[in-house]
């Protein structure tokens, strides 16, 4: 049984605005448990948290800024890693591991509880899976007590695998399959992967243990599918082919799934090795019975039309690689696009149209050439337009927006997105409401950095469409906010 001084011990999340992370946030939270989160963006979490949960500006790259972090925790959460990094994703979480367990070592920490990869140690992995391993390896090393939980497929609504495998199943009725989708897996529900990571807590402190976990199905991707489908009431035709290399397998992916090239590769790569269970520990250590495929899968098809996911595998940071941050100079001289509309409506009215737009909802204005410019960024190993939006209606910061990212959201004020598509610079776009005495005025802002020449002659050569783009999608932004505004009115007549 739990003392209470053992249920208030101070427990540190990295991770937190990640898929797993952020599940775990809100079970931790519900547990009642003190929580200290860390996070290279502070303001992208904070409006995530309860009021009791701690958020911290800490990078497990910058060591320095680990201390203050780390300083009273008893026990800490390593759910980083570098996977959407443009850079050598293995040294980045090599140099990310050492600094993370040397910092725990010196701060006392009494334990580090750690999700990896499953895949067999004898076997030569891919370097996504060797990586998660040497991550262990690295966190062990440190002397600080390490729970190990190796997973393979995690199956749940917004999760990377599962959205990989409903976009392919909705969208395509013939699959040409290469050898990787006939490999074995054994998938696990993201309910009973949180179960796991919370129970750990209630494990003896003083040891090193690694905890192979699954549901009792050992299947393939193209099972999965195949389940997938039939309780979708859809039929799938599966081509088996022999070869398709990982570089072209990710292209195919990015053109009809949310998952762009480079995180693609690394996946697929991954994919090629069987991760299944082979040791059983993790039924004597735990009082968890995973639930089958099938069962998962259900639960997740259950969640998948919630208009508010809990998390996405999209907003995690690493999705893109590293956040950018607004302003700086290192970028060069900023080049801005800047309009304004007068709308005879209050802001709230003015600002409705704003915090809808992208996603399902469009663009407003010329959608055909937006998906053109997502279509061009899938192909250069960037994001497209595959993520969407997480809810129709509200935004938040930190938010994936088809291939930007809200960087600051102020209800009913102010949006301002950073691009995440492939450049060469920077940009961002604003969209700014304020009241005036015939109602409000929405200002709309374009801003490039360009790098160099290929920055300047990109933003010259596409500026005539921009402009054009951008004044179009200003004024359909105001017909909707007065047709806001007039139904509105009506409304309150009635």
């Amino acid at each position: 049984m739990n003392t209470a001084s053992e249920h208030r011990k101070l427990l540190l999340l990295t991770g937190a605005t990640g898929y797993i992370g952020g599940r775990l946030l809100k079970a931790l939270e519900k547990a009642g448990k003190p929580v200290r989160c860390m996070a290279r963006r502070p303001e992208f979490l904070k409006h995530r948290v309860d009021s009791a949960t701690e958020v911290v500006q800490a990078d497990c790259l910058d060591r320095s800024s680990l201390t203050a972090a780390m300083t009273g925790v008893h026990s800490a959460y390593y759910l980083v890693h570098s996977m959407g990094s443009t850079g050598h994703f293995e040294e980045e979480d090599r140099r990310a591991a050492s600094n993370f367990a040397s910092v725990a070592r010196e701060s006392g920490v009494r334990r580090i509880i750690y999700l990896g990869g499953l895949g067999e140690t004898d076997r030569e992995l891919s370097p996504h899976l060797r990586s998660r391993h040497e991550v262990a390896e690295i966190l062990r090393s440190s002397g600080v007590p390490v729970i190990e939980f190796r997973a393979s497929i995690v199956i749940g609504s917004g999760s990377l695998s599962f959205e990989m495998i409903r976009a392919l199943v909705q969208r395509l009725p013939v699959m040409i399959c290469p050898k990787w989708v006939s490999v074995k897996a054994q998938p696990i529900a993201v309910e009973d992967v949180i179960a796991y990571l919370m129970q750990a807590l209630e494990l003896p402190e003083g040891q090193n243990a690694i905890y192979e976990i699954g549901g009792p199905d050992q299947v393939s991707y193209g099972e999965i599918m195949q389940e997938y489908a039939r309780q979708c009431g859809l039929h799938r035709w599966m081509i088996p082919v022999p070869l398709l290399t990982p570089r072209l397998s990710s292209l195919w992916l990015g053109l009809v799934t949310p998952i762009y090239a480079r995180v693609g590769r690394k996946l697929i790569d991954s994919m090629r090795h069987q991760t299944v269970v082979r040791d059983i520990a993790a039924n004597t250590a735990f009082a968890i019975r995973p639930m089958g495929m099938s069962e998962a899968i259900h639960r997740a098809l259950q969640n998948e039309d919630r208009a508010f996911a809990e998390t996405r595998w999209s907003d995690a940071l690493s999705s893109s690689g590293k956040a950018t941050a607004w302003g700086g100079t290192q970028f060069g001289t900023r080049l801005v696009d800047s309009r304004a509309v007068q709308v005879s409506v209050p802001p709230a009215e003015a600002f409705a149209p704003v915090r809808r737009i992208g996603g399902a909802n469009g663009w407003y204005f010329a959608d055909f050439l937006w998906w053109c410019r997502g279509a061009i960024d899938l192909l250069a190993g960037g994001v497209g337009m595959r993520r969407g939006r997480r809810d129709p209606e509200t935004l938040a910061v930190g938010d994936a927006l088809d291939f930007w990212r809200v960087e600051d959201f102020e209800p009913d004020r102010r949006l301002r997105l950073v691009a995440e598509m492939k450049l060469p610079g920077r940009a961002w776009l604003q969209f700014e409401v304020e009241p005036n005495a015939n109602g409000s005025n929405i200002q709309q802002t374009a801003i490039f950095e360009p790098v160099g020449l290929s920055g300047l002659v990109y933003w010259y050569t596409i500026y005539p469409l921009h402009r054009w783009i951008f004044a179009g999608m200003l004024r359909q932004i105001a017909r909707a906010a007065e047709n806001q505004g007039a139904y509105s009115r009506v409304g309150s007549r009635v």
